[in-house]
């Protein structure tokens, strides 16, 4: 009963989804319709906000009449989203206005314009496909009747109303999403060229600098320091009071994290991080392999550790509002001057002059070492005294001094590293006293240092503050790029990659050739290239003003928005394609390879049927891996038919052999008029069948020669195929014997030497047949069956050795073949035209014509014969 009241229930449930499925596939052609007051109020009239709407610009009510009713509720819901993205776009347009001289909050109005504006286009993009099917159902409406014409059905010329009308106001809401995105895009460029003037204002920005500007500096700088002062230590004392677990929690996380960070970053670039001092000259690509690996890796790892930290800190409320800022810029310094020594140490090596990358002397690289090191030093005082003042409210007098004095300093630093001699000595020994810099080089150094002053002191302190701080952050960074780069290029030369660590590795443990080895290299040099880039272009963009939120809005529009003319490109949607065909192309293996070992093996399938199927499996797995993937790259699968359509062009003319050598492939595959395995005899080749493809077959002769046949030569041609049903084949082997044998005693050995070999089937009998009464002997043949015709040569030819070793021993003959050859002579000697040979003059009389040696030569029952007659003068045969 219970199983009974289950059914019912569910054939009812049934029968109610498919009722209203029903009345809902007719209501999407024909709405029944609404009072004209509701459209009223579902209608808004269409107008982008911040543009002017053009007279001839239609909306959604006067697009349709009054009465005409809003035919969809995606219709509705694209109305509704129009409205709101316009009330957006308004209000991002007062806030732009409000923010005009605040960097921070334009890069959060760019992204949340950016996201409006793909909003809008969606929400376009929604109303296509009822677009489309309206279209395709007035197409087989066809157009009204004309005058004179009969009437059409009331309820098709209803249908059509309704549909015209829900094609004006899909329309008009369309042309309104567009005029919206139009403003969008106008507000977005808006904020970045005011995002622009306000970097130029920034960095331009001239100070007076007087003593005045000093003094008040100063009393500033006493204030800051009190007041931070007291900040901090409140802080201290509440987070000890108050905080102290969860102080403890943090640091205790942090600190796993750094272990973690460095036992794995060891554990897997060990090699790489410490340079191997029993080497005393180190290869090129060593020393860039480590330079590059210890700098990235070492700073990166860092890095990470203080993000979390910070991170720990904030989620377990440690820090507080004013000294969050703080800590980030604490942080920020640390990671810079960590950076800037792991580089100093990297490329110029103080203690290590065979790992050195410049050719500088080993006190040159200390002291360049040194200065770059206090530069950024430097650097990282001034962010972090920066977001101090920022932090506790200070003037901007106080931030203009400090800004000075950095520029100041770092520009006395580099006019005396230019009058400085770190460049190696010409006998090469690093120990030497060095010479100085390149003529060019100490140049272009004292420029630097002297326009960072002199824009410092002419009021420029932006300038100076930004110039000096790309001179070493930015230079670090190109640097340390530029030698990824060159270890890059160096580990995809031919046959470097085998002489690395990595290279040996993977040579010993998955025992990979040079060509293999090579290869792997030439991926990995691709690899360090794609790190170098993604690692020194993002930084190198913040350094020079960008935000993160621009650098995820460039990294957003660059993988799913790369637009070629009209054509939106989508790398994500690529790269997933890529990825679904590959897993696709992957399975279809798996699944071949499972069929065929699991499956069809275990039931003793045919070889033939085995390989048609593995091959239709894969072509089908093949195709639909491909459809897949390129509707998941975003390609309209629609599109193809255009290309279609245009190849057939070339089809019908220059691909034709190749369509109809795949039509042949596939024709073999199904019908199977041969397979994999079968002895097939055609007009260009004989052999076993080793291969079938779309293109061509491939079979193998007897003399292991491969030939390539192809398909539509073997459908249009005569093809026999020895093992077509089965393997099952007849032999023979032909015999002849002298006349004096007695025909029955020779049919009877043969048939008794037959019955003596297991491979020959004993149904259908063998059997022996005279043949012919010969010119010189008596001709039988023996037949035979085998079950494996493959077998036929091993079994004829042990056959005929046991035939002539019993026919030996029965005293039967095999005779030899006989030819006669007559020579007449004329009896008139003089008749030098009838003259078959012409002795020479030095030849004794007896080798005449009459004493000449005949050679003939006779195959036949394939044994060849020589016999060698000669005839004298009386008629008698010699030899």
């Amino acid at each position: 009963m219970r199983l009974t009241h289950w059914l019912l229930r569910t054939v009812l449930l049934l029968s109610l989804a498919v009722a209203g499925l029903h009345l809902d596939g007719k209501a999407a052609f024909a709405q029944a319709p609404q009072p004209a007051a509701e459209a009223q109020t579902q209608a808004v009239p269409a107008q982008a906000t911040g543009t002017q709407a053009t007279e001839t610009q239609a909306t959604p009510a006067q697009a349709a009449p009054a009465e005409a009713p809003l035919a969809s509720s995606a219709l509705d819901q694209a109305l509704k989203d129009i409205d709101k993205a316009k009330n957006q776009l308004a209000s991002l347009q007062d806030r732009v206005k409000q923010n005009a001289d605040n960097d921070d909050a334009l890069v959060e109005l760019a992204g949340q314009t950016d996201e409006l504006g793909r909003g809008v286009i969606a929400t376009s993009v929604s109303l296509r496909p009822r677009f489309d099917q309206i279209k395709s159902r007035l197409a087989e409406l066809g157009e009204p009747p004309k005058d004179g014409q009969p009437p059409e059905a009331q309820i098709v010329t209803e249908e059509r109303n309704a549909l015209t009308s829900e094609r004006s106001q899909i329309n008009a809401v369309t042309g309104d999403a567009e005029n919206l995105s139009i403003a969008i895009t106008k507000l977005s460029n808006v904020i970045t060229a005011t995002r622009r003037q306000l970097f130029a204002d920034t960095l331009f920005r001239r100070t007076e600098i007087s003593v005045s500007v000093f003094d008040d500096a100063t009393s500033a700088f006493v204030q800051e320091v009190s007041e931070f002062s007291q900040t901090f230590s409140s802080w201290i004392t509440f987070v000890w009071k108050f905080k102290s677990l969860s102080l403890f929690a943090a640091i205790f996380l942090s600190l796993a994290t750094a272990l973690i960070l460095l036992s794995g970053g060891y554990r897997l670039f060990g090699q790489y991080l410490r340079r191997d001092v029993h080497v005393e000259e180190p290869s090129y690509i060593s020393r860039l392999a480590f330079a590059f690996w210890s700098t990235l890796i070492r700073t990166a790892a860092l890095d990470v550790l203080l993000v979390t930290s910070l991170i720990f800190l904030d989620g377990f409320n440690v820090l507080r509002s004013d000294i969050t800022p703080v800590i980030g810029a604490l942080f920020g310094s640390i990671g810079l001057v960590y950076f800037v020594g792991r580089f100093v140490n990297a490329v110029f090596a103080p203690n290590d002059p065979s790992w050195r990358l410049v050719r500088l002397s080993n006190l040159g690289a200390r002291s360049v070492g040194y200065c770059l090191i206090a530069m950024a030093v430097v650097n990282a005082l001034d962010y972090l005294f920066g977001a101090i003042g920022e932090a506790m409210g200070s003037p901007l007098v106080l931030t203009v001094v400090r800004s000075l004095l950095a520029a100041l300093i770092i520009g006395l630093i580099l006019i005396a590293v230019s009058f400085g001699k770190p460049m190696l000595a010409k006998n090469g020994d690093p120990d030497a006293p060095g010479r100085h810099w390149p003529r060019g080089m100490a140049i272009l150094l004292r420029v630097f240092g002297a326009g960072l002053i002199f824009a410092a002191l002419s009021g420029y302190v932006g300038l100076a503050r930004f110039v000096a701080t790309q001179l070493i952050i930015t230079s670090a960074i190109i640097v340390t790029t530029y030698i990824g780069l060159l270890l890059g290029k160096a580990i995809s030369r031919q046959d470097n990659f085998g002489d690395t660590f990595l290279g040996r590795f993977l040579e010993t443990r998955f025992k990979l050739g040079p060509v293999a080895i090579d290869q792997v290299g030439l991926v990995v040099g691709l690899l360090i290239y794609a790190v170098a880039l993604l690692t020194g272009i993002p930084l190198i963009l913040l350094l020079w003003g960008f935000h993160v939120q621009d650098l995820q809005l460039l990294a957003y529009r660059l993988f799913t928005e790369v637009r070629l003319g009209g054509i939106s490109i989508s790398l994500v949607g690529i790269f997933t394609g890529i990825l679904l065909f590959a897993g696709g192309y992957l399975a279809t293996r798996w699944v071949q390879k499972w069929l065929d070992s699991n499956v069809m093996a275990r039931s003793h399938v045919d070889l033939g049927v085995r390989n048609s199927v593995k091959t239709g499996i894969g072509y089908l797995g093949v195709g639909v891996a491909a459809i897949f993937g390129i509707s998941a790259a975003g390609i309209d699968l629609s599109n193809l038919a255009l290309v279609a359509s245009a190849l057939s062009v070339g089809i019908g003319f220059g691909l034709q052999n190749i369509v109809s050598n795949f039509v042949s492939g596939l024709i073999l595959l199904v019908e199977r008029p041969f397979k994999v395995g079968d002895h097939v005899v055609s007009g260009t080749a004989e052999g076993i069948v080793k291969r079938i493809s779309v293109r061509a077959t491939e079979i193998e002769t007897f003399r292991k020669q491969s030939i390539i046949v192809p398909n539509s030569e073997l459908i249009n041609g005569l093809v026999g195929n020895w093992t077509h049903r089965n393997k099952l084949g007849r032999s023979e082997i032909p015999v002849s014997v002298s006349y004096e044998a007695d025909p029955r005693k020779v049919m009877d050995i043969l048939l008794e030497l037959t019955a003596a070999v297991p491979l020959i089937l004993r149904n259908p009998e063998p059997h022996v047949e005279f043949l012919r009464f010969g010119p010189y002997s008596l001709d039988f043949e023996l037949r035979f069956f085998l079950a494996d015709m493959g077998d036929g040569l091993t079994v004829r030819n042990n056959l005929r050795i046991e035939i002539l070793r019993r026919f030996k021993a029965e005293g039967i003959e095999i005779p030899l073949p006989q030819s006669d050859l007559t020579i007449h002579r004329q009896a008139n000697a003089d008749a030098d035209a009838e003259k078959v040979l012409v002795q020479k003059p030095d030849e004794p009389e007896e080798a005449t014509a009459e004493n000449e040696v005949k050679e003939i030569e006779t195959v036949e029952d394939e044994r060849p014969v020589r016999q060698l007659r000669s005839k004298t003068a009386d008629g008698k045969l010699k030899g």
